[in-house]
């Protein structure tokens, strides 16, 4: 008598994760109980929209990428105040990422200005234009001046070659020998940084 073999076990099927199977109202209510589960199902059910949305605005995908983060955290720490009667969970969340894609527009202007301020005031430093400029331009070309010198060795070397050198960040990279990334991230600190002391308005003299 012949035997045959077993017919091989079928497999379970996969199994989506929890919350995915909701509609919205559903994982509405989940997230404002405080439910992780059904946070992580509105990231994965409206992360691409939101990244889509941000990139597109901001041009740029690593900005977009902390966007899409922002929005998210702003969506679970908000989450009580959202009101199914005001509109759907979607249109609440496109709410939350069009704010944060300003805050985003707002905190680039802020830097391009910081940026074109102090590169100003060092390239008239560097000309030795002190006599020549009128009080006010001499205090702020001093207070850049100062901020600089405290902002640690690295940050400080990258924003000088920006500033006096004119140079790009690919050509601080191939000058310092760091990579690009590294400058990237020296220059983003060391103008955060110098954006915070020149927002004190600390006296002059105390540190001059």
């Amino acid at each position: 008598m012949s035997s045959y073999p077993s017919p091989p076990a079928t497999a379970a099927p996969p199994v989506a994760p929890a919350g995915d199977g909701c509609d919205d109202e559903e994982l509405a209510r989940g997230l404002v109980a405080g439910d992780e589960d059904c946070l992580a199902a509105v990231y994965r059910r409206w992360s691409s929209l939101v990244y889509a949305l941000a990139r597109r605005a901001l041009g740029n995908a690593g900005e977009a990428e902390d966007v899409t983060q922002q929005v998210f955290l702003g969506v679970w720490r908000g989450r009580a105040g959202y009101r199914p009667d005001r509109g759907p969970l979607g249109g609440w969340i496109v709410g939350i990422t069009r704010r944060k894609i300003f805050d985003a527009l707002a905190a680039r202007a802020r830097r391009g200005e910081l940026v074109a301020a102090a590169a100003a005031s060092l390239s008239r430093a560097a000309l030795g234009a002190e006599t020549a400029a009128d009080p006010e331009t001499v205090l702020d070309r001093l207070v850049v001046r100062r901020e600089l010198g405290r902002l640690p060795a690295a940050q400080r070397r990258v924003l000088y070659l920006a500033f006096y050198e004119d140079l790009t960040q690919p050509q601080i990279a191939a000058r310092t020998g760091w990579p690009l990334g590294t400058v990237k991230s020296h220059a983003r600190r060391g103008l955060h940084r110098l954006r915070s002391g020149m927002e004190r308005r600390e006296p002059l003299e105390a540190a001059v």
